[in-house]
């Protein structure tokens, strides 16, 4: 027989399980499941969830290198089917920026097999993304970090401009239709009727690094069927959000599909800091593979760590 302080504990522990319980809200004909700890929390979910649809904070990061100086440790390894590195990359680079302009300057690099042609231009498509993103060859000037009229289109481009131009969509907006893109364009438009109806929404709070943060998470449905599994493209997305501020603190990303003439399967783990009244982003990692008709299967895991803001 335990005595009976301890039974009280027990029944209150029992007690607590009983009342600990998840709940399912509707928002926006959405079905999202709202951990115990946030509903203790009071989160003004269909505030949160717009705020979702809308978010701009992340996008906004990305555009702030653009106005900021920073050094950037970059480590591109490209791998054979046999798991092999068959080319690389590891460099410091350093962006400086002056009135208006910026530039890319290499501290040091240390290269290995065809990562560069002959021209020394980057020999793969995933390493050019790459660049795209964060080195600036030749000196830029007349860019801003504004977001407000920014908006991502593909009109007028082609080739690597508008593969770059479709990724930042998938990568900055989230759940917005991607136009141009074969078979999948509309597929992950996580927040359109017709597609949320075959995901999981759910909002939990979690500490990241220290930090307590709101988690948005979306994943396929358990139940769908084989047919509806063939229209999945985003297999998991996880959103860390600053509780106070609802500003974007790391996102991950599970991608992958196979159209026939091409496919690919990706994974993207992207964590956020502050510099001054800046966000801007502190490590990308991306893993993945891609395969198009007639062009050779890209295996490459890169990792860019990016530091010492500066404003000048």
């Amino acid at each position: 027989m335990l005595p009976g302080c301890w039974r009280v504990i027990v029944l209150l522990i029992i007690s607590c399980n009983l009342y600990a319980q998840d709940s399912l809200v509707t928002v926006q004909n959405k079905t999202v499941t709202l951990k115990e700890v946030v509903v203790r929390n009071n989160l003004n979910v269909a505030a949160f969830i717009e705020r979702i649809r809308n978010d701009t904070t992340f996008y906004k990061a990305f555009r702030n290198l653009k106005v900021l100086g920073y050094t950037s440790l970059n480590d591109i390894r490209m791998y054979d089917k046999k798991e092999k590195i068959t080319a690389s990359l590891y460099s410091r680079t350093r962006q400086h920026v002056n009135n208006g302009c910026r530039y890319t300057q290499v501290l040091e690099e240390n290269t290995s097999g065809d990562i560069y042609d002959k021209h020394h231009q980057f020999n793969y498509f995933t390493s050019r993304l790459y660049a795209g993103l964060f080195f600036a060859a030749d000196t830029i000037c007349g860019e801003t970090n504004i977001v407000k009229d920014a908006a991502f289109s593909t009109q007028g481009k082609s080739g690597l401009a508008k593969h770059k131009e479709q990724l930042k969509m998938l990568f900055f907006n989230p759940g917005k239709k991607i136009p141009g893109i074969p078979f999948i364009g509309n597929k992950v438009a996580l927040f359109d009727d017709e597609v949320a109806v075959r995901y999981d929404f759910t909002i939990d709070m979690e500490a990241f690094k220290g930090e307590m943060c709101y988690v948005f998470t979306c994943k396929p449905r358990a139940d769908l069927t084989e047919n509806e599994k063939d229209k999945i493209v985003v297999n998991d997305m996880t959103t860390w959000f600053r509780i106070d501020t609802w500003e974007i603190v790391a996102r991950n990303y599970d991608l992958s599909y196979n159209a026939g003439v091409y496919d690919f399967n990706v994974h993207m783990e992207v964590e956020l800091t502050k510099f001054g009244n800046y966000l801007v982003p502190k490590v990308l990692r991306y893993n993945g593979n891609w395969d198009v008709v007639m062009k050779k299967r890209e295996r490459c895991v890169f990792t860019a760590t990016l530091f010492d803001f500066t404003n000048m």
